[in-house]
């Protein structure tokens, strides 16, 4: 039950449009993600996954873990260790607004 509440009051949390971040600061500073991930979020090369469109607390999420080693590649860790919290919170609006 514990558990449960945690999630719960998390989610909400994520969902809360004051932990929204920038998106036009996240777009200044998306210029490093639009070699793999396409300038517009659309990646052209088959194994980089799209990030335009993907929810913003997902793409935060997935920031977050390649940052602190949770989630493993050899390209993102170095790319997500660069990032601060607001960069973060950032590029994870400016992807998640764009279709």
């Amino acid at each position: 039950m514990k558990k449960l509440t945690l999630a719960v009051a998390a989610t909400l949390m994520m969902a809360s449009p004051a932990f929204a971040g920038d998106a036009a600061a996240g777009k200044a500073k998306s210029a490093m993600c639009a070699a793999c991930h396409g300038a517009a979020g659309i990646s052209a090369v088959p194994m980089y996954p799209n990030l335009a469109g993907q929810k913003e607390a997902y793409l935060a999420k997935q920031l977050k873990d390649f940052k602190s080693g949770n989630r493993k590649d050899p390209v993102m860790a170095p790319m997500a260790m660069a990032l601060s919290e607001e960069d973060i919170a950032n590029i994870s609006a400016y992807y998640a607004g764009l279709k």
